[in-house]
Formats: C-alpha cells, structure tokens, sequence
C-alpha cells in the first residue's frame, strides 16, 4: 500500500498533457491544456515557473526532442489545435524553441488533421517520428465513418527549417484504425523504443527499423477493441502483461497475460469505471505499478499492483479528480506522479511513499 501525500500546484481550465523536459540543466515538468488555454513550466518540487505560451492550445502529446548537436537546450514537439475527436480536423504538430524567459517560439513541423498522440523512437541509431491521427476525416459530429491511420518519418537532427510552408514529411504506416486512441512508449530493454497504439480494431506494436533503411515491424498483441494500453510485467513473473482499458474512453480494465506466445485475458476489475483515460506504468516505490484514472462518476485515481497470494490488487489514490493524463519521476528521493486533473481544472502532486 502507498502513502499519499497530495498537493495542488496549480489551476489550468482544461489541463491535459504533461511531459518531462530537461532544460537549463534541470528536470522540469510541462503541463498544456486541451482548449485554447495556456502551456507551464512546472519544477519537479512544483512551482509553476514560466509560461510556454497562452494558446491556441488543443494539446494531447508533448516530447522533448532528443538531445543532438543541431538541438536548442529545451527544444519539444507538441500537439497543437486538436481540442476534440469533433474539433481536430486543423491539427497539427509543432515544434517548440525556448528563446528567453516567457518566451518560445512555435513553429508548425507538420499538419495532421486529428492528430492525437505521436512520439518519437529509437532504434539501430536513428530517430524517429511516429503519429497517430484519431481519425481521418468526418462530416458531422461523432462522425467514426473515417478511420484513423499511423504515419513515421525519421526524425532529422536539424528542425529548424519546418514552417507553415516546409514541412516534415510523414508516410502512412498503418490504416483501417478506428477510434485510434492510445499510444504508449515502450523501452524494449537494448537501447531501442517502440510504441503501443491502441484501437476499436486492437492493440498494435510498432517497431522501428532496427538498421537504417530498414522496414518497420507492426506486431498484433490482441484484437480486442481498446482505448489504451501498456506492456509491463506487473505480476512478477519475467515475461510483460499486456494491460489495457476498453473500449475507447470505455469504463473497463483487462490485464492479458503471455501464454504460448499470445496474450490471453487473465484478470478484468470487476468494476466499472466511467470513461477511463489517464494511464501510467513502471516502478513506484520499487515495484511494479500501473496507475490508471478516470473522467466520469466518482473519477478515481488508482494504482494497481499485484501480489503474490491476493493477485492483482487496486488502491485509492485521489476521488473526484478526472484525471486526463498523469506522469510520474522521482525528486529528492520520493516517487512523485502529477496529474493533469482536467474535469476540475487542477494540476495536482502526489508523493507516494511506502
């Protein structure tokens, strides 16, 4: 069981992403909001430090872009202009200078109409840029008649010449994606990166090329609809669970387990739970843990672990927060996870302790 120990550390209408960025020699936090709202600054202790900027927003994902010789102190892609699945047709990526204090410049890197999670992977060497659009296309509200697709490109050392006019270009991957949702970075242990999307169609690993040139690798884990997921070996036994949330903004958790190569359903949380979104997984405390929260009913913030007698096991972290997304790193010593709490516009910190 953890100890928590909460904190409100800031108030932003709509907050939704969060990402770490290191700049100026330190680790900070940046918090964005999914409507036209401001982008923070925030110390790992904290306190909110600059503004990044006061909109348009329309921010899903943020990523620092990776340290290069070519690559401004600080440098990071967002999300900019997706506010909804009904209000993202003028999505794009940008990518974000800091210049001076309170002052970064915004440049666009590539238009992508829905546009909801990217991120960039390593692999053989190389970057790499992967996106994922929700959707392609639609004609109405709560239009799904146009599915989403996953596009990559490698990712160049030098960003500074992409404009409204020059652009990154991308090469579609994967089409046929509906209700595509859920993208997680995954470490795979030798240095490489690959990410987990997450769909109506099921849960997809991308793989890039292990040499340059090469092909990318796109691996089923299971066809079952979801709105996220991860792989992480939440119960001990040295071969990674696949855990997810289902359907999209869908209100059920599953853990899968390996057997015989593929991932079976080993364990669904008997309750329901209200239009799950924010979803973390790695080490707290030293063990393995998977913190999910939810944006509707009594929106809990939780941490699911698993024991060797009790099995998979959750514990109540917050209520009544919404959180959108959450992240977590350790500061001085204590494992810490920030959550972008949108249905109450509170950013808030957590520090669990043993």
């Amino acid at each position: 069981m953890f100890k928590v120990e909460k904190k409100v550390i800031g108030e932003l209408e709509k907050c939704y992403s969060l990402a770490m960025l290191n700049y100026q020699g330190k680790d900070h936090v940046l918090v964005a909001a999914e409507k036209n709202n401001n982008c923070y600054l925030v110390s790992l202790d904290g306190k909110i430090e600059e503004t990044v900027w006061e909109g348009p927003g329309g921010v899903m994902t943020m990523v620092q872009v990776p340290k290069g010789p070519k690559t401004p102190d600080g440098q990071f892609l967002a999300t900019r202009k997706f506010y909804s699945p009904n209000n993202g047709k003028g999505a794009s990526i940008v990518v974000v200078t800091p210049k001076g204090k309170n002052d970064w410049e915004v440049r666009t890197l590539c238009d992508l109409p829905f546009v909801h999670r990217f991120g960039i992977l390593t692999a053989g060497g190389k970057y790499y840029l992967i996106a994922c659009a929700l959707k392609s296309d639609h004609e109405h509200k709560d239009d799904w008649r146009f599915p989403g697709k996953v596009f990559v490109a490698e990712l160049p050392e030098d960003l500074s010449s992409y404009n409204d006019v020059d652009q990154l270009q991308l090469t579609m991957l994967k089409n046929g994606m509906l209700k595509n949702h859920g993208y997680y970075l995954h470490e795979d242990g030798d240095g490489n990166t690959s990410a987990v999307v997450s769909c109506d169609n099921g849960v997809f690993q991308f793989l890039p090329p292990r040499q340059p040139g090469g092909e990318w690798q796109v691996l089923t884990l299971t066809e079952d609809a979801a709105s996220d997921g991860l792989l992480m070996d939440l119960n001990h036994d040295g071969v990674e669970e696949l855990c997810t949330i289902a359907p999209f903004h869908g209100d059920t958790i599953h853990v899968y387990e390996k057997k015989d190569g593929k991932f079976e359903l080993a364990y669904t949380y008997p309750e329901k739970l209200e239009f799950l979104h924010a979803i973390f997984g790695g080490k707290i405390c030293g063990k393995e843990t998977w913190i999910l929260g939810h944006r509707k009913g009594e929106r809990y913030l939780l941490a699911f672990t698993h024991d060797a007698e009790k099995g998979y096991q959750a514990q109540e972290l917050d209520k009544g927060c919404g959180a959108a997304n959450v992240l977590h790193y350790v500061y001085e010593g204590k494992d810490v996870v920030i959550a972008a709490n949108r249905e109450i516009n509170e950013i808030a910190r957590y520090e669990l302790t043993e």
